[in-house]
């Protein structure tokens, strides 16, 4: 009889944390909501972050605040919400790609992507673009590559072990060019630096490149689309120049610790997925280089795991580590 009444008791134990999730969740939000972007302000992230901030706050009935908190490749913000209550009101915006990246890189992360946090969704997928400072004596990815066998070039990177330094690296094994790393906490820093001609070389998301290229403060080489982009329909992709097969780029998306309810959860997701799909949202993002791209949590987890698998086997051969 005893096994029996601790069947029992497990049960209403169940049942009461299961009624506890759910009034939780009819209740939430209730305080203001906080997207940390774990990058510096106008990188891709950000300005995703900032347009839909305020629909999400009116469809919430709650602030939604941005923050950055820059740092260790992203790591530092990653991790603060990691270890923030799972209650639904800590979210991290940054590109998923780059997330998966850092347990090949790093050798001691402070936390466990895969275990530590859950995804809400996708929001969007932006290509990098390969440019160069205007005063640089190349107008392809051919000429970049001799170039730099002949002189000394700064490629500029938001981050070592950052989406853009592998995709900087998987270029350089394949075209046996020689160029030397400099990472920064964001992607608007290497923007900047780029156009003020500190780096001469820079692989970066095309939502927070494309101003400086449409301005000719930088002058685009290639995309790393598997097919030419709209934007800019003279730009040949990458593989036509040769690398056959290439295409990276930067995936952002929402997560939030584990072990927030599933409720809550499915909540942020109609909520974030029906936002970024407006009209409004969609168009502003798309005249930026970046498209709309969603998935649920659970879509949003396998390609995690995917993403994650693929980078570790480019930082293996690249040689990527950081103690």
């Amino acid at each position: 009889m005893s096994s029996f009444k601790n069947i029992v008791r497990l049960a209403i134990a169940g049942a009461a944390l299961a009624a506890a999730a759910a009034v939780s969740a009819q209740a939430f939000p209730t305080k203001p909501i906080k997207i940390v972007v774990p990058y510096t302000p106008g990188g891709t992230s950000d300005i995703i972050a900032r347009s839909i901030s305020q629909p999400l706050s009116e469809a919430l009935g709650q602030p939604v605040l941005v923050e950055n908190r820059a740092g260790a490749s992203g790591n530092i913000g990653a991790e603060l919400v990691a270890r923030a209550p799972a209650d639904g009101h800590t979210l991290l915006l940054c590109d998923v790609g780059a997330l998966a990246i850092a347990p090949s890189v790093y050798t001691k992360l402070p936390f466990d992507p895969s275990k530590d946090l859950r995804g809400v969704t996708m929001l969007a997928y932006s290509p990098h673009l390969l440019a160069v400072h205007p005063s640089v004596p190349a107008n392809n990815l051919q000429e970049l590559v001799a170039l730099s066998r002949t002189t000394p070039l700064n490629f500029a990177v938001t981050a070592i072990g950052s989406a853009p330094h592998l995709a900087g690296i998987a270029v350089e094994q394949a075209t046996k060019a020689q160029w030397a790393y400099v990472p920064y906490k964001g992607g608007s820093q290497a923007v900047n630096d780029t156009v003020a001609g500190q780096a001469q070389v820079i692989m970066n998301g095309m939502l927070a490149t494309l101003p400086a290229v449409q301005s000719g403060r930088l002058k685009v080489l290639g995309v790393s689309k598997s097919t030419r982009v709209p934007l800019l329909p003279d730009t040949p992709t990458i593989a036509e120049q040769g690398v056959k097969g290439f295409e990276s780029g930067s995936w952002q998306g929402v997560l939030i610790p584990a072990g927030t309810p599933p409720a809550i959860v499915e909540r942020l997701s109609a909520e974030l997925i029906r936002i970024i799909r407006s009209p409004e949202i969609r168009a502003k993002l798309t005249a930026q280089g970046a498209e709309v791209h969603t998935m649920s949590p659970a879509e949003l987890s396998s390609f995690y795991q995917r993403e994650r698998k693929n980078w570790a086997e480019v930082v293996a051969a690249g040689g990527v580590r950081i103690e």
